[in-house]
Protein backbone atom coordinates (compact mmCIF):
# COMPACT_ATOMS: atom_id res chain seq x y z
CA UNK A 1 0.00 0.00 0.00
CA UNK A 2 1.52 3.18 -1.10
CA UNK A 3 2.26 5.73 1.59
CA UNK A 4 0.08 9.04 1.38
CA UNK A 5 2.95 11.85 2.21
CA UNK A 6 2.10 15.39 3.23
CA UNK A 7 3.66 17.83 5.84
CA UNK A 8 0.51 17.78 7.79
CA UNK A 9 -0.71 14.40 7.66
CA UNK A 10 3.24 12.91 7.90
CA UNK A 11 3.47 9.38 6.42
CA UNK A 12 0.63 6.75 6.27
CA UNK A 13 -1.31 4.72 3.68
CA UNK A 14 -4.66 5.42 2.07
CA UNK A 15 -5.82 2.74 3.96
CA UNK A 16 -5.75 4.30 7.44
CA UNK A 17 -7.19 7.13 6.01
CA UNK A 18 -10.12 5.28 4.81
CA UNK A 19 -10.45 3.98 8.30
CA UNK A 20 -10.52 6.94 9.81
CA UNK A 21 -12.77 8.63 7.64
CA UNK A 22 -15.41 5.67 8.50
CA UNK A 23 -15.05 5.61 11.96
CA UNK A 24 -15.52 9.69 12.26
CA UNK A 25 -18.69 9.15 9.52
CA UNK A 26 -19.58 6.34 11.99
CA UNK A 27 -19.35 8.50 15.26
CA UNK A 28 -21.71 10.52 13.07
CA UNK A 29 -23.95 8.07 12.66
CA UNK A 30 -24.08 6.52 15.92
CA UNK A 31 -24.78 10.15 17.38
CA UNK A 32 -27.37 10.75 15.31
CA UNK A 33 -29.26 7.99 16.01
CA UNK A 34 -28.62 7.91 19.58
CA UNK A 35 -29.96 11.76 19.80
CA UNK A 36 -32.89 10.03 17.96
CA UNK A 37 -33.62 7.30 20.11
CA UNK A 38 -33.35 9.47 23.71
CA UNK A 39 -35.44 12.27 22.08
CA UNK A 40 -38.45 9.62 20.58
CA UNK A 41 -38.43 8.13 24.32
CA UNK A 42 -38.50 12.00 25.99
CA UNK A 43 -41.20 12.90 23.86
CA UNK A 44 -43.49 10.23 25.02
CA UNK A 45 -42.31 10.35 28.60
CA UNK A 46 -42.91 14.35 29.09
CA UNK A 47 -46.48 14.70 28.38
CA UNK A 48 -46.95 12.24 31.45
CA UNK A 49 -44.57 13.93 33.57
CA UNK A 50 -47.45 17.25 33.06
CA UNK A 51 -44.83 20.04 33.94
CA UNK A 52 -44.43 22.90 31.86
CA UNK A 53 -40.48 22.95 32.23
CA UNK A 54 -39.80 19.43 30.86
CA UNK A 55 -41.95 19.92 27.32
CA UNK A 56 -40.01 23.39 26.80
CA UNK A 57 -36.81 22.02 27.68
CA UNK A 58 -36.97 18.59 25.63
CA UNK A 59 -37.74 21.62 22.39
CA UNK A 60 -35.23 24.02 23.26
CA UNK A 61 -32.47 21.59 23.54
CA UNK A 62 -33.29 18.43 20.82
CA UNK A 63 -31.27 21.15 18.43
CA UNK A 64 -27.74 21.61 20.41
CA UNK A 65 -28.29 18.28 21.37
CA UNK A 66 -28.23 16.95 17.58
CA UNK A 67 -24.60 18.38 17.69
CA UNK A 68 -23.86 17.11 20.95
CA UNK A 69 -24.08 13.89 20.44
CA UNK A 70 -22.16 13.65 17.53
CA UNK A 71 -19.28 14.81 18.41
CA UNK A 72 -19.39 13.76 21.65
CA UNK A 73 -19.23 9.99 19.84
CA UNK A 74 -15.95 11.26 17.86
CA UNK A 75 -14.46 12.88 20.89
CA UNK A 76 -14.48 8.88 21.71
CA UNK A 77 -13.42 7.46 18.80
CA UNK A 78 -10.59 10.31 17.66
CA UNK A 79 -8.17 8.31 19.57
CA UNK A 80 -8.50 5.19 17.77
CA UNK A 81 -7.84 7.19 14.83
CA UNK A 82 -5.40 5.85 12.79
CA UNK A 83 -3.12 8.51 11.66
CA UNK A 84 0.00 10.53 13.11
CA UNK A 85 -0.10 12.00 16.09
CA UNK A 86 -0.43 15.54 14.66
CA UNK A 87 -3.18 14.63 12.42
CA UNK A 88 -5.01 13.13 15.49
CA UNK A 89 -4.24 16.00 17.64
CA UNK A 90 -5.70 18.65 15.05
CA UNK A 91 -9.12 16.52 14.59
CA UNK A 92 -9.21 16.46 18.60
CA UNK A 93 -8.59 19.76 19.12
CA UNK A 94 -11.32 20.83 16.04
CA UNK A 95 -13.66 18.58 17.94
CA UNK A 96 -13.26 20.52 21.23
CA UNK A 97 -13.83 23.67 19.68
CA UNK A 98 -17.07 22.74 18.41
CA UNK A 99 -18.44 20.89 21.11
CA UNK A 100 -17.42 23.82 23.15
CA UNK A 101 -19.79 25.46 20.96
CA UNK A 102 -22.58 22.79 20.75
CA UNK A 103 -22.36 22.89 24.83
CA UNK A 104 -22.81 27.04 24.78
CA UNK A 105 -25.66 26.40 22.39
CA UNK A 106 -27.46 24.28 24.94
CA UNK A 107 -26.59 26.40 27.63
CA UNK A 108 -28.20 29.22 25.30
CA UNK A 109 -31.35 26.99 24.85
CA UNK A 110 -32.01 26.56 28.45
CA UNK A 111 -31.96 29.93 28.93
CA UNK A 112 -34.99 30.69 26.52
CA UNK A 113 -36.62 28.05 28.89
CA UNK A 114 -36.20 29.69 31.89
CA UNK A 115 -37.05 33.13 30.00
CA UNK A 116 -40.42 31.47 28.66
CA UNK A 117 -41.12 29.80 32.44
CA UNK A 118 -40.65 33.00 33.93
CA UNK A 119 -43.12 34.61 31.61
CA UNK A 120 -45.78 32.17 31.67
CA UNK A 121 -48.76 33.81 33.01
CA UNK A 122 -47.81 37.40 31.83
CA UNK A 123 -49.25 38.79 28.45
CA UNK A 124 -49.55 41.88 27.40
CA UNK A 125 -52.83 41.67 26.25
CA UNK A 126 -54.61 42.77 29.38
CA UNK A 127 -56.30 46.03 30.57
CA UNK A 128 -53.61 46.98 33.21
CA UNK A 129 -50.55 44.83 32.29
CA UNK A 130 -48.16 46.68 34.58
CA UNK A 131 -47.21 43.73 36.27
CA UNK A 132 -46.32 41.45 32.72
CA UNK A 133 -44.60 44.58 32.10
CA UNK A 134 -42.42 44.49 35.02
CA UNK A 135 -41.46 41.16 34.33
CA UNK A 136 -40.90 41.42 30.93
CA UNK A 137 -38.43 43.96 31.58
CA UNK A 138 -36.49 41.89 34.14
CA UNK A 139 -36.55 38.62 32.76
CA UNK A 140 -35.04 40.80 29.16
CA UNK A 141 -32.30 42.01 30.55
CA UNK A 142 -31.52 39.24 32.71
CA UNK A 143 -31.82 37.34 29.22
CA UNK A 144 -29.51 39.70 27.80
CA UNK A 145 -26.82 39.25 30.60
CA UNK A 146 -26.83 35.62 30.54
CA UNK A 147 -26.42 35.57 26.93
CA UNK A 148 -23.37 37.64 27.47
CA UNK A 149 -22.15 35.59 30.15
CA UNK A 150 -22.41 32.93 27.66
CA UNK A 151 -20.53 34.18 24.98
CA UNK A 152 -17.50 35.34 26.99
CA UNK A 153 -17.33 32.18 28.93
CA UNK A 154 -17.44 30.27 25.60
CA UNK A 155 -14.52 32.47 24.13
CA UNK A 156 -12.76 32.40 27.29
CA UNK A 157 -12.57 28.08 26.82
CA UNK A 158 -11.66 27.83 23.27
CA UNK A 159 -9.28 30.50 23.82
CA UNK A 160 -7.78 28.41 26.95
CA UNK A 161 -7.38 24.81 24.30
CA UNK A 162 -4.51 26.87 22.51
CA UNK A 163 -1.12 26.74 24.47
CA UNK A 164 0.20 30.15 22.40
CA UNK A 165 -2.74 32.46 24.16
CA UNK A 166 -2.62 29.92 27.71
CA UNK A 167 1.07 32.04 27.92
CA UNK A 168 -0.05 34.90 26.64
CA UNK A 169 -2.71 34.93 29.29
CA UNK A 170 -0.02 34.37 31.96
CA UNK A 171 2.09 37.50 31.17
CA UNK A 172 -1.34 39.68 31.17
CA UNK A 173 -1.97 37.98 34.44
CA UNK A 174 1.58 39.31 35.70
CA UNK A 175 0.92 43.00 34.90
CA UNK A 176 -2.89 42.91 35.66
CA UNK A 177 -2.23 45.87 37.38
CA UNK A 178 -2.12 47.95 35.14
CA UNK A 179 -3.81 46.70 32.63
CA UNK A 180 -6.91 46.89 34.64
CA UNK A 181 -6.08 50.40 35.29
CA UNK A 182 -6.01 51.18 31.37
CA UNK A 183 -8.74 48.94 30.52
CA UNK A 184 -10.84 50.68 33.17
CA UNK A 185 -10.09 54.20 31.25
CA UNK A 186 -10.40 53.19 28.15
CA UNK A 187 -13.72 51.39 28.90
CA UNK A 188 -14.88 53.62 31.15
CA UNK A 189 -18.34 54.83 28.70
CA UNK A 190 -19.34 51.44 27.98
CA UNK A 191 -19.33 49.74 31.28
CA UNK A 192 -21.23 53.18 32.33
CA UNK A 193 -23.51 52.12 29.25
CA UNK A 194 -23.85 48.75 30.67
CA UNK A 195 -24.45 49.80 34.37
CA UNK A 196 -27.05 52.06 33.31
CA UNK A 197 -28.44 48.87 31.98
CA UNK A 198 -28.66 46.92 34.83
CA UNK A 199 -29.72 49.93 37.18
CA UNK A 200 -32.36 50.41 34.67
CA UNK A 201 -33.57 46.52 34.70
CA UNK A 202 -33.73 46.84 39.02
CA UNK A 203 -35.70 50.19 39.13
CA UNK A 204 -37.88 50.02 36.02
CA UNK A 205 -38.33 53.59 34.86
CA UNK A 206 -38.82 52.23 31.73
CA UNK A 207 -40.57 48.85 30.83
CA UNK A 208 -41.21 46.92 27.70
CA UNK A 209 -44.42 48.32 25.74
CA UNK A 210 -44.58 51.58 28.26
CA UNK A 211 -46.00 54.68 26.54
CA UNK A 212 -43.61 57.54 27.24
CA UNK A 213 -42.73 60.85 25.07
CA UNK A 214 -39.08 61.35 24.67
CA UNK A 215 -37.58 63.97 22.37
CA UNK A 216 -41.15 65.34 21.73
CA UNK A 217 -42.18 61.87 20.26
CA UNK A 218 -45.09 59.45 21.75
CA UNK A 219 -44.46 56.17 21.31
CA UNK A 220 -44.08 52.49 22.88
CA UNK A 221 -40.87 50.85 24.40
CA UNK A 222 -40.10 47.94 21.64
CA UNK A 223 -36.74 46.86 22.61
CA UNK A 224 -34.49 46.69 25.67
CA UNK A 225 -30.97 45.99 26.06
CA UNK A 226 -28.11 46.47 28.23
CA UNK A 227 -26.96 49.44 25.80
CA UNK A 228 -29.93 50.74 23.64
CA UNK A 229 -33.50 51.78 24.34
CA UNK A 230 -35.81 51.35 20.56
CA UNK A 231 -39.13 53.56 21.15
CA UNK A 232 -41.27 52.59 18.26
CA UNK A 233 -43.59 55.68 17.54
CA UNK A 234 -46.80 56.10 16.57
CA UNK A 235 -46.33 56.40 13.05
CA UNK A 236 -43.82 53.31 12.96
CA UNK A 237 -40.91 54.81 12.89
CA UNK A 238 -38.17 53.82 15.45
CA UNK A 239 -36.10 55.87 17.62
CA UNK A 240 -33.23 54.58 18.83
CA UNK A 241 -31.71 56.20 22.34
CA UNK A 242 -28.53 54.94 24.18
CA UNK A 243 -29.88 53.54 27.66
CA UNK A 244 -27.86 56.39 29.74
CA UNK A 245 -30.44 58.64 27.95
CA UNK A 246 -33.36 57.37 30.62
CA UNK A 247 -30.59 57.64 32.90
CA UNK A 248 -29.63 60.98 32.58
CA UNK A 249 -32.48 63.30 30.88
CA UNK A 250 -36.27 63.78 32.05
CA UNK A 251 -38.98 61.90 29.82
CA UNK A 252 -43.02 61.56 30.77
CA UNK A 253 -43.96 57.64 31.21
CA UNK A 254 -47.48 57.47 30.38
CA UNK A 255 -47.82 53.98 32.31
CA UNK A 256 -45.48 54.18 35.09
CA UNK A 257 -47.39 52.77 37.63
CA UNK A 258 -50.46 52.45 35.81
CA UNK A 259 -52.13 52.46 31.98
CA UNK A 260 -54.68 54.46 32.90
CA UNK A 261 -55.01 57.84 31.77
CA UNK A 262 -56.58 61.29 31.63
CA UNK A 263 -57.18 62.84 28.09
CA UNK A 264 -58.49 66.34 27.36
CA UNK A 265 -60.12 68.53 24.48
CA UNK A 266 -60.32 72.08 24.03
CA UNK A 267 -63.02 73.66 22.10
CA UNK A 268 -63.16 77.57 21.41
CA UNK A 269 -66.52 78.73 21.56
CA UNK A 270 -68.51 81.90 21.16
CA UNK A 271 -69.79 83.62 24.75
CA UNK A 272 -73.52 82.38 23.95
CA UNK A 273 -72.95 78.92 23.90
CA UNK A 274 -74.72 76.80 26.89
CA UNK A 275 -71.87 75.21 28.63
CA UNK A 276 -74.65 73.04 30.17
CA UNK A 277 -75.81 71.91 26.88
CA UNK A 278 -72.41 70.64 26.34
CA UNK A 279 -72.03 68.68 29.50
CA UNK A 280 -75.05 66.66 28.51
CA UNK A 281 -74.06 66.20 25.13
CA UNK A 282 -70.82 64.76 26.41
CA UNK A 283 -72.19 62.16 29.14
CA UNK A 284 -74.15 61.48 26.05
CA UNK A 285 -71.84 60.66 23.90
CA UNK A 286 -69.86 58.98 26.30
CA UNK A 287 -72.14 56.62 27.91
CA UNK A 288 -71.60 52.84 26.66
CA UNK A 289 -68.72 53.88 24.57
CA UNK A 290 -66.69 51.07 24.95
CA UNK A 291 -63.22 53.81 24.98
CA UNK A 292 -64.65 55.19 28.42
CA UNK A 293 -63.40 53.57 31.32
CA UNK A 294 -66.46 55.02 33.38
CA UNK A 295 -64.28 56.93 35.76
CA UNK A 296 -63.80 60.59 34.22
CA UNK A 297 -65.82 62.84 32.05
CA UNK A 298 -66.30 66.65 32.97
CA UNK A 299 -66.64 69.59 31.08
CA UNK A 300 -65.11 73.28 32.57
CA UNK A 301 -64.83 76.34 31.45
CA UNK A 302 -61.12 77.14 31.70
CA UNK A 303 -60.24 80.67 30.51
CA UNK A 304 -62.50 83.18 29.19
CA UNK A 305 -60.44 85.33 26.10
CA UNK A 306 -61.81 88.53 24.33
CA UNK A 307 -62.73 85.94 21.48
CA UNK A 308 -63.64 83.26 22.94
CA UNK A 309 -64.45 80.51 25.70
CA UNK A 310 -61.75 77.91 26.36
CA UNK A 311 -64.23 74.77 27.16
CA UNK A 312 -62.26 72.16 28.38
CA UNK A 313 -63.49 68.37 28.46
CA UNK A 314 -62.03 65.91 30.36
CA UNK A 315 -62.39 62.25 30.18
CA UNK A 316 -60.74 58.94 30.95
CA UNK A 317 -59.81 55.86 29.11
CA UNK A 318 -58.37 52.01 30.53
CA UNK A 319 -54.89 53.01 28.24
CA UNK A 320 -53.25 55.71 26.28
CA UNK A 321 -54.71 54.43 23.03
CA UNK A 322 -58.21 54.29 24.05
CA UNK A 323 -57.99 57.70 25.21
CA UNK A 324 -56.38 59.18 21.96
CA UNK A 325 -59.34 57.51 19.78
CA UNK A 326 -61.62 58.88 22.22
CA UNK A 327 -60.25 62.65 22.45
CA UNK A 328 -60.51 62.48 18.36
CA UNK A 329 -63.76 61.23 18.65
CA UNK A 330 -65.11 63.00 20.98
CA UNK A 331 -63.15 66.62 19.30
CA UNK A 332 -65.62 65.10 15.96
CA UNK A 333 -68.73 64.88 17.19
CA UNK A 334 -68.88 68.35 19.69
CA UNK A 335 -67.78 70.14 16.77
CA UNK A 336 -70.88 68.69 14.80
CA UNK A 337 -73.48 69.07 17.69
CA UNK A 338 -72.11 72.63 17.94
CA UNK A 339 -72.37 73.20 13.79
CA UNK A 340 -76.08 71.46 14.19
CA UNK A 341 -77.46 73.10 17.74
CA UNK A 342 -75.96 76.44 18.64
CA UNK A 343 -74.25 77.66 15.10
CA UNK A 344 -74.50 81.35 16.35
CA UNK A 345 -72.33 79.70 19.11
CA UNK A 346 -69.50 79.26 16.56
CA UNK A 347 -66.13 81.60 17.12
CA UNK A 348 -66.96 84.82 15.49
CA UNK A 349 -65.65 88.48 15.57
CA UNK A 350 -67.55 91.42 15.84
CA UNK A 351 -67.07 94.87 13.87
CA UNK A 352 -69.54 97.67 14.28
CA UNK A 353 -70.14 100.32 11.49
CA UNK A 354 -69.68 104.10 12.35
CA UNK A 355 -70.29 106.84 10.18
CA UNK A 356 -67.05 109.18 10.24
CA UNK A 357 -67.61 112.81 10.76
CA UNK A 358 -68.09 115.40 7.82
CA UNK A 359 -70.79 113.23 6.09
CA UNK A 360 -67.99 110.26 4.64
CA UNK A 361 -69.32 107.10 4.12
CA UNK A 362 -69.37 104.47 6.95
CA UNK A 363 -66.21 102.81 8.43
CA UNK A 364 -66.00 99.16 9.74
CA UNK A 365 -64.19 99.56 13.30
CA UNK A 366 -63.57 96.18 14.94
CA UNK A 367 -64.31 95.48 18.84
CA UNK A 368 -61.00 95.42 20.45
CA UNK A 369 -62.65 94.45 23.96
CA UNK A 370 -66.10 92.50 24.85
CA UNK A 371 -67.86 91.65 22.56
CA UNK A 372 -69.67 95.07 21.36
CA UNK A 373 -73.11 94.81 19.19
Amino acid sequence: MEPVTGMLWGLTTWRDVAISVGLVLAAVVVGIVVHAITYAILGKVAPKARTPWAERAIRYSRKPNRLIFPLLVISIVVPSLQLPPRAVGIIGHLTSLLFIAAIAYLFISLIQVLRDLLLAGHKFDTTDNLAARQAHTQVHVLEKVLYAVVVVATASFMLMTFDGVRQIGVSILASAGIAGIVLGFAAQKTLGTLLAGIQIAITQPIRLDDVVIVEGEWGWIEELTLTYVVVRIWDQRRLVLPITYFIETPFENWTRRSAQILGTVFLYLDYTVPVEAIRQELNRLVDGNDLWDGRVATVQVTDARSDALEVRLLVSASDSGKAWELRCLLREKMIEFVQREYPESLPRVRARLEREEGGGGPAVQMASEGYEA
